[in-house]
């Protein structure tokens, strides 16, 4: 049975306005969502963890999108945030083109298979052009969780 996107992402951890420019700016925010709905994160070192990923190589893989992920140790379960940039920031992607729709991830340490295959279905699920195109014209965080479940059952 595959990881199901809609059901790692509490709506609670989703932002359909970031606010920040930069690449740092946009990590702090998705990470401040992702620990106002898991208090039990640390918020440092999940940031950390991403800025880390990020100094390997960008998670900018093109087309509007991005997707940090890190993994943490003490962590039992896939952890998920989304952002909406409607601007659009500058993430380093391999297209030099600016993100819009960001996936944070966080995993647990020793998640090898069950995080590849998550970053996998992320990633196919974005491929669409519609399915990105409907995300960036979402208004809130219920439409943008309902898009993702409703476009997640024709993968």
């Amino acid at each position: 049975m595959p990881v199901k996107i809609a059901e790692i992402l509490d709506p609670a951890a989703i932002v359909a306005e970031l606010k920040g420019t930069g690449k740092e700016e946009v990590l702090a925010e998705l990470t401040a969502s992702l620990v106002a709905a898991n208090p039990s994160l640390n918020r440092k070192e999940v940031l950390r963890v991403l800025l880390e990923r990020e100094r390997l190589g960008s998670t900018g893989i093109g087309d509007g999108v991005a997707i940090p992920h890190g993994k943490l140790n003490n962590l039992d379960q896939q952890l998920m945030a989304f952002g909406l940039s409607r601007k659009g920031v500058d993430f380093d992607a391999m297209d030099g083109k600016p993100a819009r729709l960001f996936f944070l991830l966080i995993a647990p340490e020793d998640a090898v298979g069950i995080h590849l295959k998550t970053l996998a279905r992320i990633s196919k699920l974005l491929k669409s052009v519609t399915v990105r195109e409907r995300l960036q014209q979402a208004v809130d965080g219920r439409q943008i969780h309902h898009i993702i479940a409703e476009e997640e059952e024709n993968l």
